[in-house]
């Protein structure tokens, strides 16, 4: 599992040009599986989400998580971040199979939101528009099998 979380001032998604999501302070996520990806992957990545301290506290350093901060999600599938990449065309045959893609995407969704913060989502699979105000910028890439 992959996520790539940028820290925003405020972000929206919209499909077939309808707003489906907003959030104004906080997370952008774009969320991938691959193949081997487990429930288990989904709740670890969740819960480091959750503890990641990339908030500026009043001294203006990262020390602030996103409860202090009082922030929302956003949370994009993005199964692009599976792309490999041996010529100009890229590949997604590590990608896992939309249906349990989309299982566990909605699994995440649902830890995250079980904490008390508030979670807006693209639409599986759809061609979503993505607009945020990146805040720094801070991005930051976690993957299951490096944390």
């Amino acid at each position: 599992m992959k996520v790539v979380v940028q820290r925003s001032l405020e972000a929206s998604v919209t499909v077939d040009e309808r707003t489906i999501g907003h959030i104004d302070k906080g997370y952008v996520l774009l969320v991938a599986f691959n193949k081997e990806d487990t429930k288990e992957d989904v709740k670890k990545v969740a819960k480091k989400i959750l503890g990641l301290r990339i908030f500026s506290d009043i001294e203006g350093k990262m020390n602030l998580n996103i409860f202090d901060a009082k922030g929302g999600v956003l949370s994009i599938s993005q199964f692009t971040l599976y792309a490999l990449l041996n010529g100009n065309r890229p590949s997604f045959t590590t990608a896992m199979n939309f249906k349990e893609a989309k299982n566990l995407y909605e699994l995440f969704n649902d830890e995250l939101k079980s904490s008390g913060i508030t979670v807006e989502k693209g639409i599986f699979g759809a061609d979503m528009k993505v607009n945020l105000i990146n805040d720094g910028p801070v991005t930051i890439i976690i993957d299951s099998k490096e944390c």
